[in-house]
């Protein structure tokens, strides 16, 4: 019997990846303004949706302690338009807040593990 490490060498000298890694939602891109009390996320998103029963399906704005400053749920597979951007409106960051976190999910993996950190200007301008 391999042990773990054993199948990851294997892995890795095969070229073979494992299927929860290639398939996580990657964020390509985040650009956020604030227009007027609240901020606004316009986030990128590449994923290799295969339809209704795999897809990305929403991703969250997180303050730097983890807490949930605002959740786009994905309503549908996007299997022909990637990577596809959606935006999110009306996010109330608290004053004085610098950083946030994005992360995003899939339909089929749940929450990735990794998060792209925003910073937030005075001037109320933000991209990744």
């Amino acid at each position: 019997m391999k042990t773990p490490a054993a199948l990851c060498i294997l892995m890795m000298a095969t070229g073979l990846s494992a299927p929860a890694w290639a398939d996580a939602p990657e964020i390509v891109k985040v650009s956020a303004s604030k227009p007027g009390m609240g901020w606004q996320f316009e986030v990128t998103l590449r994923h290799p949706d295969t339809g209704w029963d795999h897809f990305a399906d929403g991703w969250e704005v997180l303050d730097a302690e983890g807490n949930r400053l605002g959740y786009r749920k994905l309503h549908h597979p996007h299997v022909d338009e990637q990577p596809f951007t959606r935006s999110l409106r009306r996010v109330m960051v608290p004053d004085g807040t610098r950083k946030v976190m994005i992360r995003a999910r899939c339909s089929e993996h749940g929450w990735v593990s990794n998060t792209v950190e925003v910073e937030l200007s005075p001037d109320g301008r933000a991209s990744y």
